[in-house]
């Protein structure tokens, strides 16, 4: 008969001080933010830099005590002027998605002018709080939008629902590979300000070239050759990359895990054709706070 030791006193003290330790971390990184915001959910005037007034088919009817209480019933990270000029969501801190969001993104509508999106099926990969799966809805025949928490699908369905909009939302972490749940046979594929909080992203682009009948367009930081200083492996194939640490499920802006691998541009590139995509086309080049930053299509024939 197997005897089953107690747990020592200093291992149970080692485990309920990690608990507490993660649980302060999150805490006070959340009163931080709410302390650095520009304004509190009882106030709907805007920052200063302007921003876009876009018509809210059932915001634009509620009164500011309603609309206050809209504001205040989800932790809103971003937001947008309805069609009265009133602040629809909340900043995430200062400094951080402080200004009005633009619906429909000016992404989306090259989008638009290159895939012609009134007879496509879309997927967004990471929708956050549904700003872009708006401005998809406005465009396209039908729209698919996952993300990996769940309280970013609750905010997209509130805000979608709010414009009149009614998209397929659910949760779903692209790099899970759960047999529960599967991204559907699109045509077309948004991804922006997701594959550089991938711990996987080679094996992510050429799952996404099996679902994808038409194209991709793909917003993401990359690393330049002198950065990519460790390499991985998929199918036998090496991937040189940068390293870039993530803060895990509890920060909305960061990526699931513990880090993810930012990629030369090269090789998103090289990915992209062997998922099938027989052309690739950049579109911007550009120098962010953060690192090198691109916007591509990618066409198949």
């Amino acid at each position: 008969m197997a005897v089953v030791l107690p747990e020592s006193p200093f291992n149970i003290t080692r485990t309920c001080l990690n608990v507490m330790r993660g649980r302060l971390k999150r805490f006070a990184s959340r009163f931080v933010r709410s302390l650095t915001r520009p304004r509190s959910v009882g106030d709907l005037s805007v920052c200063d830099g302007g921003g876009t007034s876009v018509s809210c088919k059932w915001v634009d009817v509620l009164t500011d005590k309603e609309l206050l209480e809209l504001n205040s019933l989800l932790d809103w990270q971003c937001y947008i002027l309805d069609g009265r000029g009133r602040q629809f969501g909340n900043t995430a801190w200062d400094g951080k998605r402080c200004e009005p969001q633009n619906i429909p993104d000016r992404r989306i509508k090259l989008m638009n002018e290159r895939f012609h999106l009134s007879d496509k099926h879309v997927l967004e990969v990471g929708c956050f709080e549904g700003i872009h799966t708006v401005g998809l809805s406005m465009f396209a025949q039908e729209v698919t939008a996952i993300d990996s928490r769940i309280e970013n699908v609750v905010k997209t369905i509130v805000r979608c629902a709010m414009f009149g909009y009614s998209p397929v939302v659910f949760k779903h972490d692209v790099e899970e590979h759960s047999a529960n749940i599967s991204i559907p046979e699109v045509d077309v594929i948004h991804h922006v300000g997701v594959l550089y909080h991938l711990r996987d992203p080679v094996r992510h682009l050429k799952e996404l070239g099996r679902r994808c009948r038409v194209g991709i367009m793909l917003d993401t930081h990359y690393c330049l050759d002198d950065e990519a200083t460790d390499q991985y492996e998929v199918s036998g194939k090496a991937y040189r990359y940068r390293k870039y640490r993530e803060s895990g499920y509890h920060d909305v802006f960061s990526g699931m895990y513990d880090h993810a691998k930012w990629l030369r541009l090269a090789d998103i590139r090289t990915v992209l054709t062997e998922a099938g995509f027989s052309t690739v086309q950049v579109v911007e080049d550009r120098r962010e706070r953060n690192g090198p930053r691109t916007l591509l299509f990618a066409e198949r024939a």
